[in-house]
């Protein structure tokens, strides 16, 4: 553990993204097909598991786990009734387990499951969860005693057609989205809870249009694997994308994944011609790109093409570009970064991204 971390127990990174669907089959399909995640790993009838089935994929160092329930009096199902197809586990790869789940519930955390162990022929890990916002969670994974293809009980797969990945390399972020006026309370439980550290903040006077705004702060862990924005509408004309989410999600929850690749153009373009889905913004957004971020290794018309978007900070700059929602509801999405020395979060295009999905809200009534 560093010399910074006040906790007696480290988290080396995101162990995977838990979601709930309703088909977890069809959706690991989706996955791979679109986004160019592997199936590694399965549970479900053949294995033993009556009561839900899960797929495990993977690529890069990102871990994507879709379960869906089996039978009616399943929990899964009232989340699935509630959020629709949504995550509900952000895991956590800690160093140990039980003292993650003992610190964090002495600081007040609630638990959801206390530190147990799992075994399986590869060997044994430990887990144990504590509830965050809404109805979301965080898992601690212990794995260095175990070999497997996941966690004890699933067992390998492997695809039946061949899976080409578009580059992904991990999770930069995870982004929260909260009602009005909760985004304070979220930071200070993160804080109080982990330990986690305020890095990057923005307010409606940094972030607005004509008719929306929105507040954010960003927390992070000690080593910043963890990067955790932690959102809030503000006041405005009309609803903002954040309100929107909260309402059609009936509660607080995950908002976006953003995937780090280090050539997203590349990974753009792959994602674009399988039909990924993305908000473009208006081709006068790179009449004067040059002019507000400053000389770019990237070609403008490139950038342009695909709808990339360009930010700067002290540290240098990033590239960014964010798909419209992956489900019915407009709740999930999926945000794609390069760094290139920038450790910020694209403050300069929240304007125009804003106004992007404003004319999405438009199109479904909800603006």
């Amino acid at each position: 553990m560093s010399a910074q971390n006040s906790t007696p127990f480290e988290i080396h990174g995101t162990d995977h993204v838990g979601f709930i669907v309703g088909n977890a089959k069809q959706a690991a399909a989706f996955y791979q097909d679109r986004f160019g995640f592997e199936p590694i790993a399965y549970k479900g009838l053949e294995t033993g598991s009556r009561d839900k089935t899960c797929y495990v994929l993977k690529q890069g160092k990102v871990v994507l786990v879709l379960e869906t329930p089996m039978i009616p009096d399943h929990p899964h199902n009232a989340h699935l009734m509630k959020h629709g197809d949504a995550v509900r586990d952000i895991a956590y790869w800690v160093s140990d387990a039980r003292r993650a789940w003992e610190h964090t519930t002495a600081n007040g955390a609630k638990s959801v499951t206390e530190p147990h162990e799992i075994k399986d022929e590869n060997g044994t890990a430990i887990m144990a969860t504590i509830a965050t916002f809404g109805d979301t969670m965080h898992t601690f994974v212990q794995r260095d005693g175990y070999s497997g293809p996941f966690l004890p009980g699933y067992q390998t797969i492997q695809s039946a057609a061949p899976t080409r990945d578009v580059g992904l390399q991990y999770i930069d972020h995870i982004v929260g989205n909260q009602g009005n006026g909760e985004m304070d309370e979220v930071v200070s439980w993160y804080e109080k809870v982990f330990g986690f550290h305020k890095i990057w903040t923005v307010d409606d006077k940094d972030v607005s249009t004509e008719f929306t705004a929105l507040r954010s702060i960003v927390v992070a862990n000690d080593n910043e694997y963890i990067k955790m924005p932690v959102n809030e509408p503000a006041d405005g004309k009309k609803k903002s994308q954040i309100q929107e989410y909260v309402e059609c999600n009936f509660g607080p929850g995950v908002q976006h994944v953003a995937f780090y690749t280090h050539d997203i153009i590349e990974t753009i373009s792959d994602l674009t011609a399988r039909g990924v889905e993305f908000l473009m913004v208006p081709d006068t957004y790179y009449e004067d790109l040059l002019d507000r971020v400053g000389d770019i290794e990237e070609e403008v018309e490139i950038l342009r093409k695909y709808g990339i978007l360009v930010d700067r900070d002290d540290q240098g700059y990033l590239l960014q570009l964010f798909t419209k929602p992956v489900q019915d509801r407009p709740t999930l999405f999926y945000e794609f970064i390069q760094r290139r020395g920038a450790r910020s979060f694209g403050k300069g295009n929240f304007k125009a991204l804003f106004e992007a999905i404003e004319r999405e809200q438009d199109r479904r009534g909800n603006l």
